[in-house]
């Protein structure tokens, strides 16, 4: 849940960056700029108790820790760690990152809610600006953005991506195919990234 950082750095403060990287980041729904049809059609991609959380998240945000561990509604699969999720690659990552430690501790050191339901308030909420209304924060080519995502991700719709690239053509698109929204963990996958943003390789 990365993305609406880079992005708020692109928007208030780009002329301290030297370049900027999203991976899988998350989309809002409610981003001026999508055309409705295409952002209604991601949006009923997810599932029932999905659909009520992003709502919940975006119009009633204060609600969102309630909702997530209340019992009486099925709340968001992801926070049940739904597995039919996962693309067979995201399936293998899984697989072999079982065996290793995973750090779980680290990942909630601040809290479920700060960790998960923030996230989701954040991600969500009603923003400031939309994304597809940012200028090149880098027009004299001082520096590069990289927007990658996996084309089997079933988090984070991969049309939505395609259109925000489409729409900001100086982003540099890489679309992974039959990755899902874990490739990040893949092996070599961290180096490709990085040399990508420092060194411009493709």
């Amino acid at each position: 849940m990365g993305g609406q950082v880079v992005w708020g750095c692109l928007k208030y403060i780009p002329h301290r960056l030297a370049g900027a990287a999203l991976i899988a980041p998350v989309v809002n729904y409610w981003w001026k700029g999508f055309p409705v049809k295409l952002s209604t059609e991601a949006y009923y991609q997810q599932l029932p108790q999905d659909q009520w959380t992003l709502r919940v998240a975006h119009y009633i945000p204060w609600l969102i820790y309630w909702w997530n561990t209340q019992k009486w509604f099925p709340a968001s699969s992801v926070a049940a760690q739904r597995p039919d999720i996962f693309s067979r690659q995201d399936i293998e990552i899984l697989s072999k990152l079982a065996g290793k430690a995973a750090n779980k501790e680290q990942v909630k050191q601040q809290g479920e809610f700060e960790s998960i339901h923030r996230d989701l308030m954040i991600g969500f909420g009603s923003w400031e600006f939309s994304p597809m209304e940012l200028e090149n924060p880098f027009p004299n080519k001082g520096g590069s953005v990289h927007l990658w995502h996996g084309d089997e991700d079933g988090l984070v719709p991969v049309t939505l991506q395609r259109y925000i690239a489409q729409r900001l053509p100086w982003i540099q698109y890489h679309e992974l195919a039959g990755a899902g929204h874990l490739f990040p963990l893949a092996a070599e996958m961290s180096q490709a990234i990085t040399e990508a943003l420092l060194l411009g390789q493709k």
